[in-house]
């Protein structure tokens, strides 16, 4: 049986569980909840993103990436994902912890959605003054 890398990442609400495998074609496929990788992310930003560990580390292509992502919305998975790709390589060789620490691809993004207050329209919002 092939050896498989399993990590998680997680950002804001979203987590995604990452499974890193050797390829098994000619170019390494990213599969999304089973979904094609250009598919779940419409946005080219969204996937610039996720691909940023494996650029840094120039492994693009060497491995079939597939991806359980729930939770969050578009932007918050995407970073799931990224966080889960750079730990999952962080396995397969310990070496690229420099070149990931450094670009920030290891530490979990600690911001949350601050929640609403009583009296106030949304986290900080007031409802609209009137004079009269």
């Amino acid at each position: 049986m092939e050896k498989q890398y399993h990590r998680v990442g997680k950002r804001k609400n979203s987590i995604a569980r990452v499974y890193l495998r050797d390829r098994a074609s000619d170019a390494g496929v990213i599969r999304v909840n089973g979904r094609s990788f250009e598919d779940y992310f419409p946005r080219a930003t969204s996937r610039m993103l996720i691909k940023q560990p494996l650029e840094l580390t120039g492994t693009v292509g060497q491995y079939d990436i597939f991806v359980n992502v729930q939770g969050g919305g578009s932007s918050g998975q995407a970073g799931a994902v990224k966080h889960g790709i750079a730990r999952a390589l962080l396995i397969i060789d310990p070496t690229f912890r420099a070149v990931l620490k450094k670009a920030g691809h290891l530490t979990r993004d600690p911001r949350e959605v601050e929640r609403k207050k009583y009296g106030l329209a949304g986290a900080r919002r007031r409802y609209q003054y009137s004079k009269r």
